[in-house]
C-alpha cells in the first residue's frame, strides 16, 4: 500500500464577495488565495502549456470569482470559474503549493504582465 503524507485539507471556504479561497490544511497550514491567482496559475493545458516555455499569460482575470468547487475523488477538486474556465484539476499538493508560495509566485505574475506591457486593473474596476 503506497501511503501519502503530504497535507490535506480539512476545510476549504469559498468567500465570493471577497473572491477569496480560504484553505485549512492538517498539518495547520492556513492559506487565504484570491481567485484571481488560482486562476492565472490554474494547473490546466490551457494555462499551463503541454511543456515548459509553453505556458499562456492570462489577462484581466483580476474580477474573476470561483463559481463552483467540484471534488475529485479524495486528491482533488475542480474549480469552476465565472469565466467559463474549468478544466484544471486542483490536487491537494498543487493547492498547497500554491498557498506556500503565493508571495513569490504572486510578484512573478505581475512580472510577467509588465514585461508584456499589461497594466493590471484593480479588483473591481472594469477593464
Amino acid at each position: 500500500m503506497i501511503t501519502d503524507n503530504k497535507p490535506r485539507p480539512t476545510d476549504i471556504r469559498l468567500h465570493q464577495k471577497t473572491r477569496v479561497l480560504e484553505l485549512f490544511f492538517d498539518d495547520g497550514a492556513h492559506f487565504r488565495l484570491p481567485c484571481e491567482y488560482l486562476r492565472v496559475y490554474s494547473p490546466s493545458a490551457e494555462v499551463r502549456g503541454h511543456g515548459p516555455g509553453q505556458e499562456v499569460l492570462q489577462l484581466d482575470k483580476e474580477n474573476v470569482n470561483i463559481s463552483a468547487i467540484e471534488p475529485v475523488g479524495n486528491y482533488a477538486v475542480r474549480l469552476v470559474f465565472d469565466d467559463g474556465h474549468n478544466t484544471g484539476l486542483y490536487s491537494w499538493n498543487v493547492l498547497y503549493t500554491l498557498g506556500e508560495n503565493y508571495g513569490t509566485f504572486w510578484q512573478e505574475y505581475l512580472a510577467r504582465l509588465e514585461k508584456a506591457g499589461h497594466t493590471r486593473n484593480e479588483p473591481g474596476t472594469a477593464s
